[in-house]
Order: C-alpha cells, then structure tokens, then sequence
C-alpha cells in the first residue's frame, strides 16, 4: 500500500542555514516514484517555500494548517481577519517588536523587524547548530526576503499568521491575554529557545490540515507517515500512523515520535525512508 507523507521543512527536510542535503531530495524524488504523496506540512505559507526552491512535492500545508493545497488545488484557506491583523499590528509595534506577516502572497514586514531580524536570526541558526561562518548570511537572506510596509498597508485580509521577535518571554505571555481568541505559540534556537512568537486562528493545526486533506483524498490516517522535529510537529504525530522525529529534534518531540532517524545533515530523511521501506 502506498503512503501519504508530511514533511516538516526547517529543521527536517533543510537545515538551519535553509539547505536541503542531497540526499532528501533523492528520497523523496524515489520515493514519488514508487507510488508515495509526498507533501510539506511546515509553519511557513507558501511565498516562504517558493523562496527556498525545494524539491517536486505533491502539495503543501502552510501557516501551520491554515493553508493546504493538493496537486495545485486549494482545499483549505483560513487565516486571520483584518481586524485580527490590524490587532496584532498595532499591539506589536506599541511594544517595538520587529514583526512579519506571512502571507501565500509574500512576506511583509514592518521597520522593527529590519532592525532587529538580522541578530535575532543569527541566534536562531547558531543554536540550532549552524556554521558560525554562515550564519550571519543566512540571516541576512532571510530578512532581505521580507517586504517593508508601514501604517495602514500593514492592515491585510491575506495573512496566515503572524510572527514577532520576542524581547522577552513575557511578550508572549502577554499575547495569549491580549489575543485570547488566537492560538500564541513560540519558536527558536536550541533547545526550542523561545525567540520568535506567533499567532494565528484558533483550531489550526497541523494535525487539522492533515485530517482535512486525508478526507479530500478519501485516504486512512494509517496509511500517513509525518517527520519532524519540533514541538509544534507533535500534533500531526497525534494522527499520523507512523512519526520520525529527526536526530536533531527537541526532546519532546523525540518522546513523541514512533523512530528516530539521523540529524537532517546526517541523511536523515533517506536514512528513515529506507527504514520504513519506502525507497530501496
């Protein structure tokens, strides 16, 4: 029987310097081949990901769940409000956090988040594990991705979610009271180090977005295999028939998971891919 796939991206399918070993590509290449779907299920939305120049998939969830797409069809879009946008806006730069809205159309980002993205990226990849040599460039690369818009252009009806520097942790706490009707997440360096927070509409997960698409595919959840390495990646475990968490996963994501493969650079993905019969 052949087997649907999910693919977290960052940390799983490419590393933290946003390089997709060889190796992945291949596997997921034959694996394609043999009869599998294969589909990215990934915090980013979809400007991110055509950004990255990744392998053929078969689809995409994006945002986290807000957005899935199959063979180049939509079957799920759901994402903030412009009121729920314009929010979080004003609320984030009252507090001078650097911001950007992610959104299928692009990444838009206001004046903090040029100021202070670079740095804050830089720590990210580090603690992930990056080459110190490249990490400030890859930061650079990702900042440089974004589109500065200031005051009302920041008011968008597009937005999947949204992420925020967080100057301390008690940012965001502080988002999970002001933003109640929202789902308030972290994410970070090493460790899951909370860097970054984000919100986005409540009952989007991961593991919402797979259900979705498996009834549109009229497909099992035991015919499904999800990697990750994440917290965050956990829920679609929750569903999934069979979870790989990536050596380099945080602890509870490796507690979590059914196997554990290889680090991403460490051919993580073939390695599991083998492991589960799913290329020769």
């Amino acid at each position: 029987m052949t087997k649907i796939i999910f693919l977290d991206v960052d940390g799983t399918l490419i590393d933290y310097e946003t390089k997709m070993p060889a190796s992945a590509a291949r596997a997921v290449e034959e694996a394609r081949a043999n009869g599998h779907l294969v589909y990215l299920c990934t915090g980013c939305s979809k400007a991110e990901i055509l950004q990255r120049h990744l392998c053929e998939t078969d689809g995409m969830i994006g945002g986290n769940g807000a957005y899935v797409e199959s063979q180049g069809k939509v079957i799920l879009h759901q994402g903030l409000s412009r009121e729920e946008t314009k929010h979080i806006v004003d609320w984030c730069n009252a507090r001078h956090l650097g911001f950007y809205l992610e959104c299928n159309s692009g990444m838009y980002c206001n004046a903090y988040m040029q100021e202070q993205g670079p740095d804050t990226m830089v720590r990210y990849s580090l603690g992930k594990g990056a080459d110190p040599s490249k990490a400030k460039r890859s930061a650079d690369d990702f900042v440089n991705e974004f589109i500065l818009l200031q005051g009302e252009d920041l008011y968008r009806e597009d937005v999947n979610k949204i992420s925020f520097i967080l100057s301390s942790y008690q940012d965001h706490l502080a988002s999970r009271t002001e933003f109640p009707e929202l789902i308030a997440n972290t994410w970070g360096g090493k460790g899951e180090e909370a860097l970054f927070g984000d919100l986005g509409p409540k009952g989007i997960t991961k593991k919402h977005a797979i259900d979705v698409l498996l009834k549109y595919l009229n497909r099992d959840k035991e015919d499904t295999i999800a990697f990750g390495d994440a917290k965050i990646d956990i829920s679609m475990f929750e569903l999934c028939g069979t979870s790989v968490a990536m050596g380099n996963a945080g602890e509870e994501c490796k507690a979590a998971a059914d196997y554990i493969t290889t680090d991403v650079n460490d051919n993580g993905i073939e390695n599991a891919f083998r492991h589960l019969k799913l290329i020769a």
